[in-house]
């Protein structure tokens, strides 16, 4: 497997506006599934600036936060603090989560394991299903080979699925995993999957029209 790598949240500017401020759209659906199901043990894998962690601590769970990157940490306390919550924070590599088995009852993980490789991917996979109680859910995105990323021939292959990006940016050298149907269907064949969506995201950018493609996949774990 790959070193794994975050993203350099050093060169973020605190801005209320960015997106990484603001909860994902898919948030607010997995905020009331989740509390209607009771659940209250909430994993926040990769926090990020945190947005997801304020999200759900407002709302009545039990949030724990998780990031490699001390930078993202840090700005999640200072967050935090500043609206009088409390979380518990963890500095690590996803691929050995310092969580106990079956502990958790619902993860949200968006946009943060594709950054390692074919084995990397499997073996947080099966991180996050130890974690996970019986009958807990997560959701998570995949990189797609469908998105232009994948289609870099100036990016170095890692194995048949990874690449190493080479855009200079936060994710500058940062491993890319991408997959197909097939194989997020193998990779998650310990859980239930109640549902997969294929998304292409748009964004401008110097006039010019910009997209990607992600899975988006919501699993629980049946055993």
């Amino acid at each position: 497997m790959v070193e794994s790598k975050g993203w350099k949240w050093e060169i973020f500017e605190y801005d209320e506006n960015s997106i990484w401020k603001n909860p994902c759209i898919e948030s607010y659906y997995l905020l009331n599934r989740w509390k209607e199901q009771g659940k209250t043990e909430f994993l926040d894998l990769g926090c990020g600036l945190g947005r997801h962690s304020i999200q759900f601590e407002k709302n009545g769970f039990n949030v724990h936060c998780f990031d490699i990157s001390e930078e993202a940490i840090s700005r999640t306390k200072l967050w935090a603090e500043s609206e009088d919550l409390t979380f518990e924070y963890a500095i690590g590599d996803m691929l050995k989560l310092p969580y106990r088995d079956e502990s958790m009852d619902c993860i949200l993980c968006r946009n943060v394991i594709s950054h390692t490789d074919t084995k990397g991917v499997s073996q947080t996979i099966s991180e996050i299903h130890r974690v996970l109680k019986t009958g807990a859910e997560c959701y998570l995105t995949l990189g797609s080979r469908a998105t232009w990323g994948f289609k870099q021939n100036e990016w170095s292959a890692i194995d048949e699925n990874t690449k190493l990006c080479m855009e200079e940016g936060p994710e500058y050298k940062v491993p890319h995993f991408y997959a197909d149907y097939n194989l997020v269907k193998k990779l998650f064949v310990d859980f239930k999957i109640v549902s997969i969506t294929h998304v292409e995201d748009f964004w401008e950018s110097d006039c010019v029209t910009n997209s990607s493609f992600h899975y988006h996949i919501l699993a629980k774990k049946n055993r």
